[in-house]
Order: C-alpha cells, then structure tokens, then sequence
C-alpha cells in the first residue's frame, strides 16, 4: 500500500467522520438558543453609523 493510497483510505474514513462532526458542532454552536440577540447586534452593526441617514434626519 502507497502512502497515497493509506492518505486516501484515512480521508474516506476517519477524516470525513471527524468533519461531520466539527460540522455539527459548528451547526449546533450558531442555532444554540439564546444566540438570535448578539446575531442580531452584529447584523446591525454596518447600519450603526450609516451617515448618510445621519444627514438626513
């Protein structure tokens, strides 16, 4: 066996069950609840100090 192919059955394997999981992780870590009010301040955060609307009023 090739250290190409031992890389290859590691990354069929091993790696892709430890990716599933860093992204389920990172799923459940963003949808966790609780977090909708510091998504939403960060959401705003580009329209904080828009100043053309500043201008305007």
């Amino acid at each position: 066996m090739s250290f190409y192919d031992a890389l290859r059955h590691f990354a069929d394997s091993w790696a892709l069950l430890a990716l599933t999981f860093v992204f389920a992780a990172i799923l459940v870590w963003a949808f966790r609840p609780g977090s909708k009010g510091g998504y939403g301040d960060q959401a705003d955060i580009p329209f904080k100090y828009d100043l053309e609307s500043m201008d305007r009023d």
